[in-house]
């Protein structure tokens, strides 16, 4: 018992329910820590978190609760020096403190994994066996007296909180967020907050609903005050949390799928047409941008959406048009009365930039009788890069047989090696690019599936098997893409994956063509076309280039003169 209450002895929690009070500056009902200047309580989270209560860390300078004091000054909770130590679940030697569950040193990383229990094949935190058989706190320590249950749930399996457990919080605030004005949730909305709910991971719900961007949006669309409609939400700046809300609100269903960077390009032209000065160069713009950039790239995607890569190629075409035209208007000059040497005055004028992709611009405005001006392509006459097969094949080895790799980067690396693929075009790959058979594996790149071969083909169904994204919102392992990203519902960016690929020392664009020059001297291009999904044109101008020209050894096999 720790204090007698009206004659009766009561608990330490019974004493701390007593004199709950809502506290003067976050409203939370809890026993106050203290009481400020003007009387008003504070719980204890508030009374930390008061700048008047932090102290300037020794080591790091940020003004932070002192955790401990040493001889040279204060040093906050992240900078506390804590004993190098084995850690019993990951067996790294790394500072470590002691597990109340087991009793043994644990590491920082180690106390916030979660993962599913080798055990009962429950999702949440570790306490306990090893990384690759993780357990969880109940099968690390099936006494029930140790643990705190959840006074809401009665779920089990913390040690320290004794409040409402993180579900049940997450469920309470997503219910004061989520509710319109009538206390019901729209029927659009509903499926958000079930999938909110049943998350793995509801601190982590916990923590992006408690920034003020995503709590404020979401309530507003609760509410009504903004449409859920993909055009309200354009109303608003392209910031991450929004880009982030978007995709959650669409992999939930409240929203419907779209081509997000085509959307993205769209409103950049429109923004830049519209800060064009002259009327006449909007018009010009426009037809430009609108009608032919913007039509010729929907054309080639068809029912596919166009990846970031493609968007940028489109935007840097517009942005060269208008760098073009801001120079002419410098110098009062228009497509017409431009000459041929006033082209050539800018293209040796070093300050301005984006001189080959003007290109593009002058030759649509020459074909549409617009100017006079002559601007020529340049034919591509070969890889710009060293061809070094050596490395090719170094890398290659190490992916098929480095077991301490992640597998997927093992398969998107041997992609690109073997089989010439962009990580564009490898991030967009689904499960129904790959068929699984008992006795192979078959991959679609492009019109006819490839065979693959072991232990490749081995590696591509590990991941299949164990694929998995950072998006741990609005994504429960339904996503049909190869190769997950950080948004749910996204794939993988390709900026991501040629950086996962460089820390391996793969270079993407180099490792390509040199698989493709190699590939192009021992195949014919109809081929090349049909298996690894690229342009016959492609394919032909890369035989070429490796003299491995099939349509002339052809010619020189007619020619023959049977004995």
């Amino acid at each position: 018992m720790h204090r007698r209450i009206g004659g009766q002895w009561h608990c330490r929690n019974c004493v701390a329910k007593f004199r709950a009070l809502p506290c003067s500056r976050c409203g939370v009902v809890r026993e106050p820590a203290i009481r400020d200047e003007h009387g008003q309580p504070l719980c204890p989270y508030c009374l930390i978190i008061d700048p008047a209560n932090q102290e300037a860390c020794r080591s790091c300078g940020r003004h932070r609760p002192v955790s401990v004091r040493t001889p040279d000054g204060p040093l906050c909770a992240t900078c506390r020096p804590t004993k190098t130590m084995t850690c019993a679940i990951c067996g790294r030697q790394t500072p470590c403190v002691i597990s109340k569950t087991t009793g043994q040193p644990w590491c920082r990383a180690c106390t916030k994994r979660w993962a599913r229990c080798s055990s009962c094949d429950e999702a949440g935190p570790i306490y306990g066996g090893t990384r690759a058989e993780p357990l969880c706190g109940a099968c690390t320590r099936p006494d029930t007296s140790f643990w705190r249950a959840c006074p809401t749930c009665g779920h089990t399996g913390r040690v320290h909180q004794s409040g409402p457990c993180a579900r049940c919080t997450l469920d309470q605030r997503l219910q004061e967020l989520l509710r319109d004005n009538t206390g019901q949730t729209r029927p659009e909305l509903q499926p958000l907050h079930r999938n909110l709910l049943t998350v793995e991971q509801p601190a982590t719900v916990l923590v992006w609903l408690g920034k003020n961007t995503a709590a404020s949006l979401v309530r507003e669309l609760a509410t009504g005050s903004r449409p859920l409609t993909h055009a309200a939400l354009d109303e608003l700046a392209d910031t991450k949390p929004l880009r982030h809300l978007r995709s959650v609100l669409v992999a939930t269903g409240a929203l419907p799928a779209r081509d997000e960077h085509l959307a993205r390009l769209e409103r950049w032209i429109t923004r830049t047409i519209a800060e064009r000065p002259d009327p006449d160069q909007q018009q010009l713009l426009h037809r430009y941008a609108v009608w032919h950039v913007l039509r010729r790239l929907r054309r080639r995607l068809g029912d596919t959406h166009a990846s970031y890569h493609q968007a940028a190629g489109a935007q840097q075409h517009v942005k060269a048009a208008a760098i073009l035209l801001d120079w002419l208007a410098a110098h009062n000059l228009t497509l017409v009365t431009t000459t041929q040497g006033d082209l050539e005055a800018w293209l040796a004028d070093e300050e301005t930039t984006h001189h080959s992709a003007a290109g593009n611009f002058v030759r649509w405005a020459s074909k549409q009788k617009l100017t006079n001006l002559d601007f020529p392509t340049v034919r591509w006459s070969g890889p710009s890069v060293v061809i070094d097969t050596e490395t090719r094949w170094d890398h290659a080895r190490q992916l098929l047989h480095d077991d301490t790799l992640k597998p997927e980067d093992r398969v998107a690396g041997l992609l690109v090696l073997l089989y010439t693929q962009w990580p564009a075009t490898i991030s967009r790959l689904t499960l129904d690019h790959v068929d699984a058979a008992e006795h192979e594996v078959r991959i679609r790149l492009g019109h006819e599936p490839v065979i693959l071969p072991e232990p490749l083909a081995t590696l591509v169904r590990q991941v299949v098997a164990t694929r998995r994204g950072h998006a741990t919102i609005g994504d429960h392992g339904s996503s049909p893409w190869l190769f997950p990203g950080g948004q749910p519902g996204r794939p993988i960016s390709a900026y991501r994956l040629g950086q996962r690929l460089h820390q391996l020392g793969i270079r993407p664009g180099q490792a390509r063509s040199t698989a493709l020059f190699q590939l192009a001297t021992d195949l014919p291009a109809a081929l090349l076309a049909r298996m690894l999904g690229i342009h016959i044109d492609v394919a032909v101008a890369w035989q070429r280039a490796s003299s491995g020209d099939w349509a002339n050894y052809a010619a020189h096999v007619s020619r023959r003169i049977d004995p």
